[in-house]
């Protein structure tokens, strides 16, 4: 049985730094696309970053992009999403998620198939 583990979420300050890992059980991260996506309160899920299985590359949403960085920690099978300057634009929960889609879909919902239950992640103004 696959499962994704979140944790690192906090109430951090505008501009500051956080990071969110995520331990996958059942499958091999490098193996598989792992992808990052938030929610706030309201709104639908929404892309943030993603890792493409055997060093596919990197993507990332406009949004975050040269503020976040997804990697994959191989030995110990998690991937983390660094996240710099932060916004309050940021808030939401963080999702986890493992699939194997093809490239064109690396930014939807319905690319992957297992997903974890998600860290809370509020940034204060």
């Amino acid at each position: 049985q696959v499962q994704l583990v979140e944790s690192g979420g906090e109430l951090v300050q505008t501009g500051g730094s956080l990071k969110i890992s995520c331990v996958a059980s059942g499958r091999t991260v490098s193996t598989t696309n792992m992808a990052w996506f938030r929610q706030a309160p309201g709104k639908e899920r929404e892309f943030v970053a993603a890792i493409r299985r055997y060093g596919g590359g990197t993507f990332y949403a406009d949004s975050v992009k040269g503020r976040f960085t997804i990697s994959r920690e191989n030995v110990k099978n998690t991937v983390d999403l660094q996240m710099n300057s932060l916004e309050p634009e940021d808030t939401g929960v963080y999702y986890c998620a493992s699939g194997n889609g093809i490239l064109s879909s690396i930014r939807y919902v319905s690319a992957y198939n297992v997903w974890g239950q998600g860290t809370q992640v509020t940034v204060s103004s």
